[in-house]
């Protein structure tokens, strides 16, 4: 089986491939460059590198949010079109759940984020247990002070991952104290390897009912509302 991975959700932009299990190919870079004008040129090279043509894929998998608005419709829009243009499965994963997994080997929670400005944050709680990430605390856009009043309520200690970390590494740390724990960098990036791991344990999904988890407005929809709700 041939899986193909997609991941636009932040700065960084994965794809990869996975045969019978085993990764063959992966492509990731972590800059501000144009996910829109980047990211079918790399599939395309990746494929041609791999020897895989789009006929061969059995499955494609997306990291479906939150992150970046635009970042997460590039990825879902271009994962939704090959899935059904190839007419193969489609499975949509947690951008969050993805990266909580570069924390398996850690023996306590795992706090994924991603910084959703002023103060918020894209943000769940996991823990590794029996070769499954489990979610504790389900992926939430929620105020920072918020989620550590949360988090004080827990008896574990708790690693946080991501590259958003070091934006809100100063205040958990003055806040939580020595429950926190805070990953390496090369740990910081969400891996398009992983997230093909992660698919071809998941069952798939109906192509044209699948949204992206965006957890929030787009802040121009979000100013739109409240300017109608001002004009009642």
């Amino acid at each position: 089986m041939n899986i193909l991975s997609i991941d636009t959700s932040s700065y960084v932009m994965g794809v990869a491939i996975m045969r019978d299990g085993q990764i063959v190919g992966e492509i990731l870079t972590n800059t501000k460059k144009n996910h829109s004008i980047r990211l079918m040129p790399a599939i395309d090279s990746l494929m041609k590198e791999c020897d895989v043509s789009p006929k061969m894929l059995h499955k494609i998998v997306v990291a479906k949010g939150p992150g970046s608005y635009t970042g997460v419709r590039i990825g879902v829009t271009v994962a939704k079109t090959l899935a059904w243009t190839l007419n193969i499965p489609i499975v949509s994963v947690s951008s969050l759940e993805q990266l909580a997994w570069n924390g398996k080997n850690f023996d306590g929670y795992i706090c994924p984020l991603i910084d959703a400005r002023r103060q918020h944050l894209f943000t769940g709680l996991y823990e590794y247990k029996n070769g499954s990430m489990e979610a504790i605390i389900e992926d939430q856009n929620i105020q920072i002070d918020e989620w550590v009043l949360k988090l004080i309520e827990l008896d574990k200690n708790v690693l946080f991952i991501g590259n958003d970390v070091p934006i809100h590494q100063e205040t958990l740390h003055q806040k939580l104290g020595n429950q926190t724990v805070f990953a390496e960098k090369l740990d910081w990036n969400p891996k398009p390897s992983m997230l093909a791991f992660i698919g071809a344990m998941r069952d798939p999904e109906h192509t044209h009912s699948f949204v992206p988890s965006y957890l929030r407005l787009a802040e121009a929809e979000a100013n739109w509302l409240a300017s109608k709700e001002t004009s009642k």
